[in-house]
């Protein structure tokens, strides 16, 4: 039995940092835990354009202490409007590694994000000349269709047909929930990727309805029923190239969580790698964790693997509750309630 692991460091290719106090919390996990990050943009404006990312980048690096060698990687929030040069120019200065298409209303702050993706393929045409990834946050969000079905009709109605119309572009499906979408990114070549969450990992939708409604298992996309879990274990744990490590952590507080109209999300920084250490250990696969959570993200953005190598240690352990905010405003942590078997070594 192994009793400990060392890997290179990972990245986390999509995690939400938020801004201001929640930004001040939330970003220490972040940095701590990974070398970079691909930051979301559905911030509250969006952050629309590259002089936006470039703003933003600047407070999350005010934020970070001086030794501190993480870099936060910058996304525009796509919409109707969008400028295919704006982004392409922010693409060549390295501001944005990437853009980020909301369908609108399909999560946290997108009300203005695409409403039909036929109207942004000036900028995906653009985006694909110049090799610049295209993130998606892939469901409809067509109030008659049940919500557990969102993410195959996004594949099966418009992401079929975006990959063999634009086929040099480079797509992430993000945060992937069912064994469809396992299948398609499996089978769709080297120019689509998907990232797995550690909770789409761990919980199905049960999750949610476990002697009552739990708020803090509640995120978007939802977690699927059962198979579904099982096919994403079987994806991240397979070595494929085209699956890597995405938290999609997004921390909210615990009173907007708990509320008549909770929000979407958890928050998993804190515990991430530990999180999908258990996963793999569980599928037997733990030779494969240091290519899903290092290697293979890095290899799809054309970026370097990193050089830093960090060891995790077995020593069972629980992890917070949760982390303050400010004043009396907390936010819980994802796996609180979990004995994990994997600590990182300090």
């Amino acid at each position: 039995m192994n009793q400990s692991i060392t890997l290179r460091k990972p990245d986390d290719w999509h995690v939400h940092l938020r801004d201001g106090d929640m930004l001040a919390m939330a970003l220490p996990a972040t940095a701590e835990n990974f070398r970079r990050a691909i930051v979301m943009p559905n911030l509250t404006p969006a952050v629309t354009t590259t002089a936006l990312a470039l703003a933003y980048r600047e407070r999350i690096q005010q934020l970070l202490p001086e030794n501190s060698n993480f870099e936060p990687l910058m996304t525009c929030f796509l919409t109707d409007a969008t400028d295919p040069d704006n982004i392409a120019q922010g693409f060549a200065d390295g501001v944005l590694a990437a853009a980020k298409m909301y369908p609108a209303n399909s999560t946290t702050n997108s009300a203005t994000g695409v409403s039909d993706v036929s109207k942004i393929y000036p900028v995906l045409e653009r985006m694909q000349t110049i090799g610049m990834p295209l993130l998606i946050h892939g469901e409809v969000t067509d109030k008659h269709v049940d919500i557990f079905d969102r993410e195959k009709i996004f594949i099966d109605n418009i992401l079929t047909k975006l990959r063999a119309d634009l086929p040099e572009l480079r797509i992430v499906l993000e945060h992937i929930t069912t064994e469809d979408a396992a299948q398609f990114v499996s089978g769709a070549g080297a120019n689509t990727a998907a990232t797995i969450t550690p909770h789409h990992l761990i919980i199905n939708r049960n999750a949610m309805f476990n002697g009552g409604i739990r708020p803090h298992m509640y995120c978007l996309p939802v977690a699927k029923r059962e198979r579904h879990r099982l096919a994403l274990r079987q994806a991240a744990t397979s070595g494929e190239t085209c699956f890597f490590l995405g938290t999609d952590s997004a921390p909210h507080l615990r009173q907007e969580k708990e509320s008549a109209c909770g929000c979407a999300g958890v928050f998993s920084s804190p515990v991430a790698i530990e999180l999908y250490a258990q996963v793999f250990e569980e599928e037997q696969s733990l030779e494969k964790l240091e290519g899903f959570a290092s290697i293979h993200g890095p290899n799809f953005y054309n970026r370097p693997v990193n050089e830093e190598i960090i060891s995790l240690v077995r020593s069972p352990w629980q992890p917070p509750e949760s982390f303050m905010v400010s004043g009396n405003d907390h936010v819980c942590v994802f796996g609180s309630g979990l004995e994990l078997n994997w600590r990182q070594e300090e």
